[in-house]
């Protein structure tokens, strides 16, 4: 299990992202637009850096929503591979069945 620290920064990092997505759209749509003025479009972009680095979506990491782990993440489940495994031995991700032969 991954320590609660991680976790917790994990969860501090997803709320800074989720309360500046709309407002690092905004500025990234000025610094994108041709057609704007180049300082308006240097402006945006310093006020993109003021904001908070980890309000970045790209410093997300995924992370197993039973165990906390970062590695051998299965995106559509949200779990880990060994979590995947034990739910699967017991019978509680639909569709896994343990292979035996």
């Amino acid at each position: 299990m991954a320590k609660k620290a991680m976790i917790e920064r994990e969860k501090k990092r997803q709320a800074l992202v989720d309360r500046f997505a709309k407002k690092r759209a905004a500025l990234k749509e000025i610094i994108n637009d041709e057609s704007k003025p180049m300082e308006e479009r240097f402006r945006a972009s310093l006020k993109l850096a003021k904001l908070p680095r980890n309000s970045s979506a790209t410093r997300l990491h995924n992370r197993c929503q039973l165990t906390g782990r970062p590695h051998a993440y299965y995106r559509k489940l949200k779990v880990s591979r060994i979590m995947l495994r034990e739910l699967g031995s017991s019978g509680q991700a639909p569709g896994v069945v343990k292979s035996s032969w």
